[in-house]
Order: structure tokens, then sequence, then C-alpha cells
């Protein structure tokens, strides 16, 4: 069966079971991020970074709990409407085109990857997506700026 990479279902298909949510180095936040879920949440920059984040290395993590998932698990994303980018690309993320095999490491964790897709099309699928991400953010950036009266 030819893989269409017009078509991001035939390569996953999210089964809002949480398994990306749960695990070891969380999730990363742009600048972006931290904007979007602070204004959802009603609260300032500075409460979100220090209620609900941590610091890896250089960068901004949400938290997680004691039972590892992300401190905005709760059966369901409670941030679904501003999720981090890092969430919005799952799974069609930069190191699966570094590294195709990380797709195969990531469908033994998440039910909804389809594991038997040839590397070409899954990588043409990658690219796809994360360029339709960065035209999204591009918009919604420069809507965040006219907005603003920002430049």
């Amino acid at each position: 069966m030819p893989f269409d990479p017009n078509h991001p279902e035939e390569f996953f298909q999210c089964r809002q079971c949480g398994d990306c949510c749960i695990g070891f180095g969380g999730t990363r936040l742009n600048e972006r991020d931290i904007q979007n879920i602070a204004q959802y949440l009603g609260i300032s920059r500075h409460r979100l970074i220090a209620e609900y984040c941590q610091r890896v290395g250089k960068d901004l993590h949400l938290a997680q709990k004691s039972d590892g998932y992300c401190i905005f698990w709760d059966r369901l994303c409670t941030i679904h409407p501003v999720k981090p980018r890092m969430c919005k690309a799952w799974p069609f993320i930069e190191s699966v085109l570094a590294e195709p095999y990380n797709w195969q490491i990531m469908a033994g964790m998440c039910p909804g990857i389809n594991p038997d897709v040839p590397i070409e099309p899954l990588k043409a699928c990658v690219r796809k997506q994360l360029y339709t991400l960065e035209r999204t953010e591009d918009v919604a950036g420069e809507s965040d700026n006219q907005e603003t009266g920002a430049a």
C-alpha cells in the first residue's frame, strides 16, 4: 500500500492515551508557548514559570507531576487549545528527519503511530507537517503583532 505524505492520518492517529505526555525529558517551551499558556490560564509569565515549569539546562520545560505526567495532563490535555509547539508537532518531529529509526522507537510507546511506513514517504510527511506548523505559527505571530501594534 503506498503511503501519501499529504495524508498524515496514514502515519499517525492520536488515541488521546497520554503516552506522549509522560516520561523523562518533558516538554520544552519556546517564548510563544510561554506567552500563550500564561494568557490562556490568565496568569503572568512569571507565575507560569514559577509554578508550572522547570529549568532543564538553559531551557524551560513544563513541569511533571510525581507520576511522571505533564503537569497539564488530567486524562486529557488541560491546555490543549494552546499546547506547546513540541506537542503540536508530535510525532512529526525533527528527530525523525535526522534519524528515521526514531519513528520506530516512538511507535514502541505510542499506539497511534503506524510503524509500518516506508522511510521516504515518512520523511516527506514529517517535512510537510513541520512546514505547515511553521506557516501556522508565522501567521499567528503576524496576527499577534497586528493586535499589539508591533512591527
